[in-house]
């Protein structure tokens, strides 16, 4: 029987994994910077509240019902492709490729989202099902999958998003600075000439 400490954490993980997968769905209204700022919150939530359930170490007998058509999957990550732009692509040493290569790999954040996306939407449907043994089954599925799929994508993800976090805020801060030398070099040159026509005046 389920202890109640593990109804609340599946009821949470259950939440956030909804309220992500709207986030992913409503990405094609947004824009670039409001995306990536809102992503960077709900990936380390969702990390978080997936690692708190179960570990499972073994595939499930049973496979649990997929919705996420091809089509749709093409659709998601090609709005976020085209929503991230040059910034969509990222090298990542953590791939499995890594084993067959010398250098890192290339990959993509939009890639990584859909296929988290597509596991999660696949997972709720499950849930909207109403039946508990269903609900179990595609629990355990979509856990392994975290454990040997997509809990990778969604650090490598979070990872590349960070760096774009960071890289736009150096730009910032670099953009400040160089307002400022400039708007002290152009109070020195103005300090400059006053010097000069008052030395003129005498």
């Amino acid at each position: 029987m389920a202890t109640d400490s593990f109804e609340k954490d599946r009821l949470e993980f259950i939440t956030v994994a909804a309220e992500f997968c709207i986030f992913i769905e409503h990405a094609v209204s947004s824009d670039k910077q409001t995306f990536i700022t809102q992503a960077v919150k709900y990936l380390p939530t969702l990390y978080l509240k997936t690692v708190l359930l179960p570990h499972i170490q073994t595939s499930p007998d049973d496979e649990s019902e997929r919705m996420v058509t091809e089509a749709e999957y093409e659709n998601i990550r090609n709005t976020l492709e085209e929503l991230l732009g040059i910034d969509d692509r990222y090298l990542t040493a953590f791939h499995p490729e890594m084993n067959y290569s010398e250098a890192p790999i290339a990959a993509s954040i939009s890639e990584d989202l859909t296929d988290v996306f597509q596991e999660l939407k696949d997972f709720l449907f499950n849930c909207q099902l109403g039946d508990e043994a269903l609900l179990e089954t595609a629990l355990m599925n979509c856990l392994f999958g975290f454990h040997h799929h997509w809990g990778r994508k969604l650090l490598n993800a979070l990872t590349a998003l960070h760096q774009l976090i960071c890289s736009e805020l150096v730009n910032q801060e670099d953009e400040e600075t160089h307002s400022f030398d400039k708007r002290n070099q152009q109070k020195d040159s103005f300090l400059q000439h006053q010097l000069r026509e008052d030395s003129e005046d005498f």
